[in-house]
């Protein structure tokens, strides 16, 4: 420590010295502790590197470092952040604050796999002591702005060795705290990602933060901060502020046991911070006294030997992995960042307030980005370097006079507090709540009541929002906002940052310049309906593509169609269209760090589809289906298609059997009308299908795990497919074996078993018709009767010729089985047609209306078709017995003929009609083979 300053805090050592022997009855732990407060303090003041402790989000935080810039005027700023998001700061000038500057990681390496993706969010708000200084650094000529905390990548190195690879990565973050707010839309703009900020000041000691809120007489910790901290230190000069925040840093410090992992990693941060400062310093030669040291203030008063200047080089920084980490700017808002950080609710948008407040107050001219969006011009910064720096002064004791005055009691600002009471009572009543001006008095007495109860003169606005909630809440909440949030709402409500379009990444801006002729605002939040008329508009028809691929890759909400869909082989005409992508603004950037267009990203995630280690053929298809849907590829489509094809012959089982099917179908339909040829991997597809749920087929009839829903879409397959597969060279006599090698146990099996033999023809409709009635006509039978009826109904999927006679087998259960055994039978029946027949009960119902009377009149009369005729086995024409060959009308009206015979130049005479056999006559022409067929029967 430099002489300078030994015997600064020499009379506040003593007094702690004697307050410990005093209430301690002696030395002991508790002097060491109020003792190593004051060494932390010196130590850090005494350092030649100034250290400015700060804490995040905090309005006396910002207004000191607004003063401390244009007093001192420092050449170099050393900043608590990561120093791998230091060329996205320039990028703020562009933004409207709150934002996040992020990190980003899809694709990991050397990590655990179940952590991707890796995100990494510094939120930043106009009220915080960092955008301060980054304001000065950027905007003044001459500053340079070094970030010197650990990377992003760090952030997860670190996380790693202390922890479990399923344990949450959130070591930022303290989302379980009791000051959390609810989880909303606005709230979880940063996702999941850890969240990093300058000056996390809290206390890790359990019961000392219960002790403070219990004698504070507050409710959460951010009402004790601001009350005890921010609005003490709001008029305080640049000593003070700095010694009372080290002396807070030093006491949450040193009486925080916690998680031994969590106190390493803090640790390790500080020695990688100094000795960043101390490479910076070496390379530039900077003099330590031009430079600004702003961290957190728990971490200013660190005690690792590589503290200040001259601390020791013993600390190596490890490498980073080989993640690839992308960078940009989210939006961000006060409900992210309180949720992020575990701070109540409103709480940051109070700390807005008060910052206003205090700029106005103290006439104080805060930094500014130029450019910034919603920011004034300011002269003081055009005039900032010609600005002389104030001269230092002799260090003082500014903490003990600060820790023995006493509090300052504001004086009551009725007009303020009036105001308050009279907007919340108007915005109660715009929510449903029957509040009055009695009400407005009430609720200005009772903030006036509950301050003087909890030992101050002047309302807080946790006083306020206490009476507000006591005097116009009931029992019940008339709309969707309460009385608690009304009042955040009326303290500057959740403001929201919004991203620029010069800072968006390339994919973003993309997406905005091709969606720029449908003339909407698209950075504005909200819903907005957007109208494509593409038959009188061509050139929308790219808008849409662009909608659709939105709607496949962002989150539900962004891009929602009203009218239009997009099938194979179909043309939109018009369509309607919700967008949200203001709202989605974090989702599109984030997009935008896994390419430069829709179109890459989209591919990437297609492919990540097919080869991934969950891909099953009914995947793959889906995503050859959205290869030709969206991107209209048939590159892709065909190199897809060869994946399905190698996933298909490699599955074991028939889980997928269904989705095959359908999709199989849709893209041979779509193929056959719109290419020449079939592609090759297609016919290779069902070539390759046909042969692989032949061999599945006798052990899918018996495995449990095979439901009867998978079989039938098996058999559809073989049965759909069959004639193209035999064109393409497989053979039929693989299908028929692989039927007659099956024997289910199940009853629904059964009879698909029995109807697809009966498709192949090794069973007649008579003899299933007889099988049937012999199960009705079984007492132990007719209660399984209901599974035979859903594999019947299942077998319309590969079989559909049976709907008739479904409907011919139901007909019949409720005609031939008596009341007791029919009505207990009922409700399963519909059980089983809903649960196991929803997407073929439609055919049924049409071919029942085709069969039964349309009207009831007729109903008595009527009699079912299998029972009005027997199906006979072979219709053949009754053969003519008058020997007419059919040529009567012809030779009763012969102009026709005679007319055609002159226009071929046939010349011929019509033959009389010869009453005897005329079918013989070239036999007796030629008569050598019948006599040769003679003699070979005669000789056998």
């Amino acid at each position: 420590m430099s002489g300078t300053h030994e015997g600064t805090f020499e009379a506040l050592r003593a007094q702690l010295q004697e307050a410990a022997a005093t209430f301690a009855d002696g030395p002991g732990a508790l002097e060491g502790i109020l003792l190593g407060l004051v060494e932390d303090v010196d130590r850090a003041v005494g350092e030649p590197l100034e250290i400015f402790p700060v804490c995040h989000h905090s309005p006396a935080s910002a207004l000191a470092m607004a003063r401390r810039l244009r007093e001192k005027q420092p050449k170099v700023v050393y900043l608590e952040l990561c120093e791998d998001m230091a060329p996205l700061l320039t990028e703020l000038r562009n933004c409207r604050l709150p934002v996040a500057v992020q990190a980003f990681a899809t694709e990991v390496d050397g990590f655990p796999a179940e952590w991707s993706p890796l995100s990494v969010v510094a939120p930043i708000t106009e009220a915080s002591a960092e955008y301060q200084a980054i304001a000065y650094a950027l905007d003044t000529p001459g500053v340079e702005l070094v970030l010197v905390d650990r990377s992003s990548d760090h952030v997860y190195q670190w996380d790693a060795r202390g922890r479990h690879p399923d344990d949450p990565a959130e070591p930022g973050a303290d989302p379980g705290g009791s000051d959390a707010p609810p989880a909303e839309e606005e709230a979880a703009l940063h996702g999941d990602a850890v969240g990093v900020g300058i000056g996390d000041l809290r206390p890790r000691f359990a019961e000392l933060e219960e002790h403070l809120l219990h004698h504070g007489r507050v409710r959460h910790w951010s009402e004790w901060w601001h009350q005890y901290v921010e609005l003490p230190l709001g008029d305080s000069d640049h000593d003070t502020y700095r010694q009372v925040m080290l002396l807070i840093g030093s006491l949450f410090r040193r009486l925080a046991p916690g998680d031994p992992h969590r106190v390493h990693v803090d640790e390790d941060r500080e020695r990688y911070m100094w000795t960043r400062m101390r490479q910076h310093l070496a390379a530039t030669g900077t003099d330590p006294a031009d430079c600004l040291y702003i961290c957190g203030a728990f971490h200013a008063a660190s005690r690792v030997a590589e503290f200040g200047v001259h601390g020791t080089d013993t600390f190596e920084i490890s490498p980073l992995s080989a993640t690839k980490w992308q960078h940009g700017l989210i939006p961000s808002s006060h409900a992210a960042i309180e949720a992020q950080f575990g701070l109540a609710a409103g709480s940051v948008s109070i700390a807005a307030t008060v910052w206003a407040k205090n700029v106005r107050r103290t006439r104080v001219e805060p930094y500014r980005l130029a450019g910034q969006a919603g920011a004034k011009k300011s002269k003081a910064r055009k005039t900032a370097a010609a600005v002389a720096p104030v001269p230092a002064v002799p260090l003082s004791d500014k903490l003990t006079g600060f820790l023995q005055q006493p509090p300052v009691l504001d004086r009551l600002d009725e007009t303020e507090l009036l105001g308050w009471s009279v907007e919340i009572v108007r915005a109660a009543r715009r929510n449903g709540y029957l509040a009055s001006t009695a009400d407005a008095i009430a609720v200005f007495e009772t903030s006036i009541l509950l301050a003087g109860m909890r030992d101050r003169a002047k309302p807080t606005p946790y006083d306020f929002q206490d009476a507000a909630v006591t005097c116009i809440e009931k029992d019940t909440v008339p709309g969707r906002r309460d009385v608690r949030r009304l009042v955040e709402i009326m303290m500057g409500g959740d403001k929201i940052g919004q991203v620029g379009y010069d800072a968006l990444p390339p994919l973003a801006r993309d997406v905005h310049d091709r969606l720029a002729p449908l003339n909407l605002k698209l950075q504005q939040r909200g819903v907005q309906r957007a109208l494509l008329d593409i038959a009188s508009r061509p050139e929308l028809g790219q808008c849409s593509d662009v909608l659709w691929m939105l709607r496949y890759l962002m989150p539900q909400g962004t891009a929602r169609p009203i009218m239009g869909e997009r099938r194979l082989g179909e043309r939109p005409i018009q369509e309607s269209w919700d967008l949200a992508l203001g709202t989605h603004q974090r989702a599109l950037i984030e997009l935008g760090y896994e390419g430069v267009s829709i179109e890459q990203v989209l591919e990437q995630r297609l492919r990540r589809t097919a080869y991934g280690p969950q891909a099953t053929a009914a995947t793959v298809l889906e995503a050859v289906e959205d290869a030709t849907l969206y991107l209209r590829s048939r590159r892709l489509a065909d190199e897809l298609g060869t994946r399905a094809l190698e996933v298909l012959s490699a599955e074991r089982s028939v889980d997928g059997a269904p989705e095959v099917l359908r999709r199989v179908r849709r893209l041979l339909a779509y193929y056959r009308t719109s290419e020449p040829v079939l592609p090759p991997w297609i016919e290779s597809f069902v070539k390759t299908g046909y042969a692989h749920y032949c061999t599945l087929l006798p052990t899918a009839f018996t495995d449990d795990d095979a439901t009867v829903r998978h079989v039938a879409a098996m058999l559809g397959f073989l049965f759909s497919m069959e004639s193209l597969a035999l064109s393409l060279g497989c053979d039929r006599t693989q299908l028929e074996l692989a039927v007659a090698q099956s024997h289910p146990q199940d009853q629904s099996k059964t009879a698909l078993l029995w109807a697809a033999q009966t498709q192949l023809g090794h069973l007649s409709r008579a003899d299933l018709r007889a099988r049937c009635d012999e199960l009705l006509g079984n007492p132990l039978v007719v209660p399984a009767y209901p599974r035979y009826l859903s594999g019947f109904v299942h077998a319309l999927e590969p079989v559909p010729g049976l709907t008739d006679f479904v409907v011919e087998a139901v007909s019949n259960a409720f005609g031939r089985l008596p009341d007791p055994v029919l009505l207990p039978w009922l409700p399963t029946l519909i059980t089983t047609l809903r649960s196991g027949g929803t997407e073929l009960a439609p055919l049924l119902i049409r071919e029942a209306g085709r069969i039964f009377p349309g009207r009831l009149a007729v109903l008595d009369e009527w009699v079912p078709p299998w029972r009005a005729q027997p199906e006979p086995e072979a219709v053949h024409p009754a053969r003519r017995t008058d020997g007419s060959r059919g040529g009567t009308l012809l030779a009763a009206h012969p102009a026709t003929c005679d007319a055609v015979a002159r226009l071929l130049g046939c010349d011929g005479t019509w033959e009389t009609a010869d009453p005897g056999p005329q079918g013989a006559a070239l036999v007796g022409r030629h008569p050598d083979t019948a006599v040769a067929l003679e003699v070979l029967l005669a000789g056998t």
